[in-house]
């Protein structure tokens, strides 16, 4: 989805010029307003790329990083002088008189105004016979609305939950309770499963790679029926799925989408296998929000990978890694959780000793040095040494260009194997069997299907993709503070989960002030 495109986000504007009767009763000439511009299904689709430009805003603080923080799977790293803020994620003791959070709500609130603009404007376009073109504009947008509020609601606890564009008088709207913003999310994503077609979009070359299908629907529907149901003790999703349709839902998916596991974990991600990389339009990524390195250093475009810098080798390139800040550093306890024979384990993570690099923290000023780092979604340098962003003219910083994978199919079989379970365990067994049986190139690993053996698979075969945080949530609280909670080594990585927060992050403070006192601050934060 590139197509570059900058449309305003207010409901009309106020063009400064003369006062005269004409130019009161007519239309302004040159700017895109809400009220003059969805006409065309062209100008729709321009409204679609809007809310899906909005997709590749994950960056510095936002939910990939802070949750992989929060997580048990990463401390807060970093450079020893940079700002104390990252360690307030790990050790969850954020300061709220900081506007904590607030790029994840803001970012996840713009593409929910995005997505309710295009909505409330699609009857305004001539689709002429092509009523098809629109259901599909309405389910791919309703799927984002979807994600959007999904995003600030496993994050936050109770939220606002918006159908609509705001007017003035709704500017301080009380958060609701999960029951409804929940109802929202399923009924959207349902929509979305519901009326999209079986296409497939990660075969080599495909021009619609990256744009929301069924499949992605109904893994979607299964994601957020198991988050809901369990962190909220619940049967069903919200009342609009049954725990029946989310099987069939995710079962679907399984059978008829056409993805399928790559043969080789490693081959996943391009700092693990350079030369035997798969691609990112490979069949394994169900969604992906993709990125590119055309931005050449203009801060003013969101086209590169933000979130990559941030957990690159601090101080400089190493081998074949480019250097990025050295954010979530990762926590040893779940390198060592792998079993031998794991290819899961070298294609995940740097390991500094054992691949012989001469990673000196202090030199490099890193903080909270734990010998492992990112290998998922580092960015890499070529031959003589240089990262391939910056030999391609780009800025380290915003140019970097691997797609971020939000749903890739070995989640889709871990989900379907924990939907399964209880109604046709030798189902569950089987979708087990094939994530594991790649992990470890070979049948002789099989183990029984359990809950717990599902939780755990997750952990290793979903490690840093920013998953893990509210799988625990689901868990429950003491499942979560006996994962999170850290007395190994020094204090500098001591942690203490807080169960008093009940696995919510802090408000931003800026949206607590803005709401004039209709919103509080989350439970465990005052």
């Amino acid at each position: 989805m590139k197509t570059y495109i900058k449309l305003f986000a207010l409901s009309s504007l106020l063009v400064l010029g003369s006062c005269s009767e004409d130019f009161l009763e007519n239309e302004p000439y040159t700017d895109k307003v809400t009220e003059n511009f969805y006409k065309t299904p062209s100008d729709a689709f321009e409204g679609l790329v809007a809310v899906y430009d909005v997709l590749q805003r994950e960056a510095y603080g936002t939910q990939l990083i802070v949750s992989e923080q929060a997580s048990d799977n990463c401390f807060g790293g970093f450079g020893i002088a940079d700002p104390t803020v990252d360690l307030q994620w790990d050790r969850f003791q954020y300061t709220t008189d900081k506007d904590m959070n607030a790029l994840t709500w803001t970012n996840s609130y713009l593409g929910i105004y995005r997505a309710n603009v295009l909505l409330e404007n699609l009857d305004k376009v001539n689709w002429g016979s092509n009523t098809a073109l629109k259901t599909r504009y309405e389910a791919e947008a309703r799927f984002l609305r979807a994600h959007f509020h999904f995003q600030v609601a496993k994050m936050f606890g109770d939220i606002v939950p918006l159908d609509h564009t705001v007017t003035t008088s709704e500017f301080e709207l009380p958060r609701q309770a999960p029951e409804v913003t929940y109802a929202l999310i399923a009924n959207d994503l349902k929509f979305a499963a519901d009326n999209l077609g079986p296409e497939n979009y990660s075969q080599a070359g495909n021009a619609n790679y990256g744009r929301i299908t069924k499949w992605a629907a109904e893994a979607y529907l299964a994601r957020t029926f198991l988050f809901y149901t369990g962190a909220y003790s619940k049967t069903d999703l919200a009342g609009v799925v049954t725990k029946a349709q989310a099987v069939t839902y995710i079962n679907d998916a399984v059978n008829n989408s056409g993805h399928g596991l790559v043969a080789d974990f490693a081959n996943l991600w391009l700092a693990a296998s350079f030369e035997n990389f798969a691609g990112e339009d490979n069949t394994e990524m169900v969604w992906a929000v993709r990125f590119n390195g055309s931005g050449k250093g203009n801060w003013d475009l969101h086209e590169g990978n933000r979130f990559q810098v941030n957990i690159a080798p601090r101080g400089g390139s190493i081998g074949k890694y480019a250097t990025g800040w050295g954010g979530a550093t990762v926590n040893p306890k779940l390198v060592q959780a792998y079993e031998s024979g794991d290819s899961r384990k070298a294609a995940s993570f740097i390991d500094y000793v054992g691949e012989g690099l001469n990673f000196d923290p202090q030199a490099r000023e890193q903080r909270q040095y734990t010998g492992y780092s990112w290998k998922k979604y580092c960015p890499i340098t070529n031959a003589a040494g240089t990262a391939v962003v910056e030999a391609n003219g780009g800025n380290f910083q915003i140019d970097n260009y691997q797609d971020y994978a939000i749903i890739r199919f070995a989640d889709v079989l871990l989900m379907a194997a924990e939907l399964n379970l209880e109604g046709n365990t030798a189902l569950a067994q089987a979708d087990l069997d094939r994530v594991r049986d790649r992990a470890f190139k070979s049948t002789a690993h099989r183990i029984p299907v359990t809950k717990a053996v599902i939780m755990e698979e997750r952990r290793l075969e979903l490690a840093l993709e920013g998953l893990r945080y509210f799988d625990l949530i689901r868990q429950g609280m003491p499942a979560m503070k006996a994962a999170i909670d850290n007395t190994a080594g020094d204090s500098q990585f001591a942690v203490t989960f807080r169960p008093e927060t009940l696995g919510w992050f802090a408000l931003p403070q800026s949206q607590i002030v803005l709401s004039n006192g209709t919103i509080q601050q989350n439970p465990g934060w005052n």
